[in-house]
């Protein structure tokens, strides 16, 4: 009897450990699929990205609880959408879904669509969720590239402790793995992501309850040090990312009424960095400002 190749051998193994091991997430259940489709993958997606699972649940179900499809979403005002995004961070993302449900709504008749080309053509959506939605939601054939695929990749094919700088090659790495039915590709891009996010992952690998610790060739070659390329965030703590959200929380709790200039957030120790901080929001679409003072987008 002919040996499964080593791609055929990852897919079973990942699949077997995926099947007892994945947690237990909203997206991942039947009933949310079935209520909100497409567009609950979606908006999980823009949350997902660089936020811990656990703060975007609560969020993700509110938001939905709200705008439950493309059309209700795209009838919200830019305010109401920077104010339900709360402080999940990064609240670009919230204004870039605003304007992919516009979309949705305008050209796509209200429904999220299923092909990768027009998936990338809405606002805020790349290769990743871009292929994300047309695997998860919509169950096509296609590979799914996160950090935490990447990091597995790295490490489990490639030899490396950490990724390379680039990730178009992991997207070709990638899709020379995935098993050739739709459905176990599915599987199979959720299970790298879920071995990467709990089991391989970036400062303290578990390689003792990994399902591919006998084809690892990062743990065979004995675990090499063989440096990190990642791009390292900056400190939150007294950043201009801080400054910016302080700017946003007082629009938040203004209730639609403008801020004087002078009243926003006064009391911040560096007055340039304030400034500063202002003047990236208004540029971001992310705030207004007009004689009477600052306020959220309308």
């Amino acid at each position: 009897m002919p040996q499964p190749t080593p791609s055929a051998r990852l897919s079973v193994q990942l699949a077997r450990w995926y099947r007892h091991n994945a947690r237990d997430l909203p997206w991942r259940r039947p009933a949310f699929h079935e209520t909100y489709g497409a567009w609950g993958v979606l908006v999980s997606e823009f949350m997902l990205q660089q936020t811990p699972v656990n703060r975007v649940i609560p969020y993700l179900e509110a938001w939905l609880a709200r705008w439950p499809d493309p059309p209700t979403m795209a009838d919200a005002s830019p305010a109401d959408v920077v104010r339900q995004w709360a402080n999940l961070g990064y609240p670009r993302r919230a204004l870039w879904l605003h304007r992919a449900a516009v979309e949705i709504t305008r050209v796509h008749d209200g429904h999220v669509p299923r092909d990768v080309d027009s998936l990338l053509s809405l606002p805020g959506i790349g290769d990743y969720t871009a292929r994300a939605v047309a695997a998860f939601a919509h169950g096509d054939r296609h590979p799914v590239v996160d950090t935490n695929t990447r990091r597995v990749l790295a490490r489990a094919i490639e030899g490396r402790a950490q990724p390379r700088a680039t990730s178009r090659r992991d997207l070709k790495l990638m899709e020379s793995l995935l098993p050739s039915s739709a459905a176990e590709s599915a599987v199979f891009n959720a299970a790298m992501m879920e071995l990467g996010a709990t089991v391989c992952t970036a400062r303290a690998p578990r390689c003792a309850r990994c399902p591919l610790r006998s084809d690892c060739a990062w743990l065979a070659a004995g675990m090499p040090d063989t440096g990190d390329v990642r791009r390292r965030q900056a400190a939150y703590e007294g950043s201009d990312r801080q400054a910016r959200g302080a700017v946003l929380r007082t629009l938040r709790d203004a209730a639609g009424e403008p801020v004087a200039m002078a009243d926003v957030i006064a009391d911040w120790p560096d007055q340039l960095q304030r400034d500063r901080a202002i003047d990236s929001l208004v540029a971001d679409g992310l705030a207004e400002a007009s004689e009477h003072g600052l306020s959220l987008p309308r």
